[in-house]
């Protein structure tokens, strides 16, 4: 059985590689080129500085030497024009409508599951494989996708968009192993990437600063800093900059007419251009308890409206107790009557039955009972 790989250069997907040879598969491995790291694009198309710190080459490098130990044949495809077209122009929209999107769901619906999926299967694959902490149980008419057993590294949340056909051809070969145990079989394998550095942030994007980055394709929009009750504190330098709940970076300096105490971003007036601000981390206009959804997907059984569930508004975030109800197929409204600070138009609410992920949906609009949030 054939079985190809997304090998990105890092010690996840290597260990994967290791383990889906030492299973017996006829493995291959596919590094994917998704960004043009040569020029950036500003916002009147003009190229930019050359983007030196992007090190999708060096991982390149990386995913060749670890072939090259274990003998695996690495393909290499370039998926620019799809990045752009799914994934890029998505983020961008997200930003200009004021909103916090999660581009990396993207890219595993579109990219990851989809353009590399096909690409993969022209190549002769039964399978894919990536190296994400997550796992699926395939039954003969049916596949679920279950939590990885790292529930600090869970990637679950990221492939909520995922169709059943998608996930039918997927494999997860670390899924089943703690980050550390990664890492011990990676070091004992001697594997050219045992103690590489994980990658973090957006891939093209990488270790530079986000306000510069975005400035290359968004004009900045400076507006007034207001607080709760109105009073302006202060200039922010463009509403996309800063997402809901927000603490460091907000730029507001001593006031001798307020309290000691933390500033957090509590909303947005897009109309005035305004950011609303609060103190204190718990901040009323924080807490929500029910949100409307869009872009509605179940990977495997469509979940009952009304009962229980566990959500996850954004990643890493603990287990909340969720109902929804169905508006239509592509819209739920979820309720959450404990309250849940700083749900976040643009991200994703992600549905679970214990240790299976039913899928998700991506917030529209927050509210705390029939008050609508200004996020």
């Amino acid at each position: 059985m054939k079985v190809i790989l997304g090998l990105s250069g890092g010690v996840d997907s290597s260990v994967a590689l290791k383990l889906l040879k030492d299973q017996g598969y006829d493995v291959e491995a596919m590094f994917m080129r998704n960004w043009d790291s040569a020029t950036n694009n500003d916002v009147l198309g003009n190229p930019t500085v050359n983007d030196d710190i992007c090190p999708q080459e060096v991982d390149y490098h990386d995913a060749e030497k670890v072939c090259e130990q274990l003998g695996i044949k690495l393909n290499r495809v370039d998926f620019i024009g799809e990045y752009w077209d799914t994934v890029f122009t998505y983020f961008l929209n997200e930003y200009k409508s004021g909103r916090t999107p999660n581009p990396d769901i993207m890219c595993n619906k579109y990219i990851k599951f989809n353009a590399f999926l096909k690409h993969a299967s022209e190549l002769g694959a039964d399978y894919i494989a990536m190296g994400h902490y997550a796992r699926v149980r395939h039954e003969e008419d049916k596949s679920y996708l279950l939590r990885g057993v790292d529930s600090n590294k869970d990637q679950t949340y990221f492939l909520c968009q995922i169709t059943q056909k998608q996930l039918r051809k997927a494999l997860f070969p670390v899924g089943h192993l703690l980050k550390s145990e990664v890492r011990k079989i990676a070091k004992e394998a001697n594997l050219y990437t045992a103690t590489k550095k994980d990658s973090t942030g957006i891939c093209f994007i990488g270790e530079r600063n986000f306000k510069n980055f975005l400035k290359n394709y968004l004009p900045s929009q400076p507006g007034k800093i207001v607080t709760t009750t109105g009073d302006v504190i202060g200039e922010h330098e463009g509403l996309m900059y800063y997402t809901i709940g927000q603490r460091k970076g907000i730029g507001i300096g001593g006031n001798n007419k307020y309290a000691q105490g933390a500033w957090f971003v509590c909303g947005k007036d897009l109309e005035k251009n305004e950011l609303i601000v609060g103190q204190g981390h718990d901040s009323e206009l924080l807490i929500s308890n029910n949100c409307f959804a869009s872009n509605v997907n179940w990977i495997t059984d469509k979940p009952v409206e009304g009962k229980t569930y566990q959500a996850k508004f954004r990643y890493r975030q603990a287990d909340n107790d969720v109902t929804f109800k169905y508006i239509d197929d592509d819209h739920i409204q979820v309720f959450y009557p404990q309250g849940i600070r700083a749900v976040t138009p643009g991200q994703a609410v992600v549905l679970y039955d214990g240790e299976v992920c039913l899928g998700g949906a991506i917030i529209d609009e927050v509210y705390f009972n029939e008050e609508k949030r200004k996020y």
